[in-house]
């Protein structure tokens, strides 16, 4: 019988940021005691099962051209580093959410995606590629704007300790986004981000807690949110608050780190048991039965096509382009 009740561990980094991928492994090799820090130090008050890690922690996107990137970064998924963190879900018997990858792909010549990979005793489960960049900064491909892509977008992986989806940071910011993953059935929504200040884990803004609950409330779903915790004399420009929480399927944090730079584990119980039940016995707010899809008109109208419409190359330009365009089209949207 699956262990449908655990504990799933939301971690928060901070490392120097790699300037070249020969960098990366000294990430993983710490993040792999990180795992093994919330695996053995919890066991007295449960198992952990799932843990999570923010974006970026293998590498940011410091250059500013995918060229760039691609020469001193990126790197293909699945490689040595997954291959690493499936032998310690096999040794742990955990599954992972890894940190972002700054990912190259063959079959997409000249692009980057940031990827995130879900990785369990099994294996690879799942990469997700984030639909959303921080436009105009972020110069890394949505699958969104690529011509022929045919990769599922928002896959679901059905493990035994529950269906597992996850997206990235800015996705998180369209509730679009979160719903494609809850509609393809997922119980535990995985956030992998580095959501900077002042939108981050304090007031007056915390954008970060507002969303993590309020996504969690509208899909019925628990959220393990993974916030980058790298000071800004780590990762520049900007700096990092953490707050890596959990919240549950009515939007109560259940954990959260204190806000602010450094490494952080929190862990709290997932019981999908429990969610199970309530999504079977509940009349009253159940957004996912109670949503009328065929009233929302508008999201079936292009609005933002992407850095790549009028370009063969992403650049913050073409990107600042795709905004202003996008801009026009939102102001001219008209539903009966």
């Amino acid at each position: 019988m699956p262990a449908l009740r655990y504990l799933a561990a939301a971690c928060s980094t901070d490392f120097p940021n790699p300037k070249d991928r020969s960098e990366i492994a000294s990430r993983v090799d710490r993040m792999l005691a990180m795992i093994d820090s919330a695996v053995v130090g919890y066991e007295p008050f449960g198992d952990v099962r799932l843990i999570a890690f923010p974006e970026f922690a293998h590498a940011a996107p410091i250059y500013l051209t995918p060229q760039e990137l691609l020469n001193k970064l990126a790197v293909h998924v699945p490689n040595e580093h997954t291959d690493r963190y499936v032998k310690k879900a096999i040794e742990r018997e955990v599954y992972i959410q890894t940190g972002s990858f700054l990912e190259a792909d063959p079959k997409y010549p000249g692009h980057v995606f940031n990827t995130t990979c879900l990785v369990g005793p099994e294996g690879l489960l799942y990469k997700y590629r984030k639909v959303n960049p921080w436009i105009p900064w972020e110069v890394h491909a949505s699958p969104h704007d690529l011509e022929g892509y045919t990769e599922s977008m928002f896959p679901v992986a059905d493990t035994p300790i529950g269906k597992i989806g996850c997206a990235i940071c800015y996705d998180w910011l369209f509730p679009e986004a979160i719903r494609e993953l809850a509609l393809n059935g997922a119980e535990v929504l995985i956030r992998v981000s580095a959501y900077m200040d002042p939108w981050g884990a304090t007031p007056p803004m915390d954008w970060w807690t507002v969303v993590n609950r309020c996504r969690a409330l509208e899909n019925m779903s628990y959220v393990v949110a993974a916030n980058q915790g790298a000071s800004l004399a780590n990762y520049p420009p900007f700096s990092w608050p953490g707050g890596s929480m959990v919240v549950d399927y009515d939007g109560r944090i259940l954990a959260q780190a204190d806000p602010g730079p450094g490494e952080k584990i929190v862990v709290a119980t997932i019981d999908i048991e429990a969610l199970r039940a309530e999504r079977e016995r509940r009349a009253g707010h159940h957004m996912l039965g109670h949503l009328p899809t065929e009233a929302y008109r508008t999201a079936r109208r292009p609005i933002f096509r992407g850095g790549l419409a009028d370009a063969r190359q992403l650049s913050i330009e073409a990107n600042q382009r795709a905004i202003s365009a996008g801009k026009a089209r939102a102001n001219n949207v008209k539903t009966k």
